[in-house]
């Protein structure tokens, strides 16, 4: 679970963006914005980031507020686990990013296997949908679902993206420094059963 302030100030957010969507009395749109700007203040308070760049990252959306999903691909070869290394820190993760807007999960996933590592594959299998404030990554301002899937390759190349600077295969006891905003040990480690057991239930929250 992240910090209680975090958690408080996405729920302030959340309350807010509802209220300015869907409020038409004046007096009720001026209390709402009142609340996104606490949102914004909180997490200034404890990041020491500008609330300019706050209101922008993290009160810039509008409609009802709904958790981000984010896919990550799950690809193994020989026993091994396919990582891209990130340009952004320097660790690695599994495949993947946002959802994106008229493609299926399967669909994001094998396009993101092909931009960041260069292999051709075809999604076979949901592993997990994992609530992200459920497990060990850094406090994020988002609240979002991760949405584990396996594929399996069927052609292409290791070819580093715009995004990633290396394409590697590690073996479960061989993990290298984790991006762990994208991915953590321990979901490694559980997308790792179902290599060992492919009877393995699908894993939720």
């Amino acid at each position: 679970m992240g910090p209680k302030w975090l958690e408080w100030a996405k729920q302030l957010q959340s309350i807010s963006q509802a209220g300015l969507t869907y409020s038409k009395d004046v007096y009720d749109l001026e209390r709402f914005e009142q609340i996104r700007n606490i949102s914004v203040e909180i997490l200034s308070h404890y990041t020491g980031m500008d609330q300019l760049v706050l209101r922008d990252l993290f009160a810039n959306e509008t409609g009802y507020a709904t958790p981000k999903v984010d896919i990550r691909a799950v690809v193994f070869r020989d026993q091994k686990i396919l990582m891209v290394r990130e340009n952004t820190d320097g660790n690695w993760s599994l495949p993947g990013g946002w959802g994106d807007i008229g493609l299926t999960p399967s669909e994001v996933a094998v396009k993101e296997v092909k931009e960041e590592s260069g292999f051709d594959v075809r999604a076979i299998k949901l592993l997990g949908v994992l609530d992200k404030k459920c497990h060990p990554h850094p406090p994020s301002p988002y609240h979002v679902y991760k949405m584990f899937i396996q594929c399996e390759i069927t052609g292409g190349q290791a070819t580093k993206g715009i995004e990633t600077n290396a394409v590697e295969f590690f073996a479960e006891k061989e993990l290298p420094a984790l991006s762990i905003a994208r991915n953590t040990e321990s979901q490694i480690k559980l997308v790792f059963k179902h290599l060992h057991n492919p009877q393995e239930p699908v894993y939720f929250d």
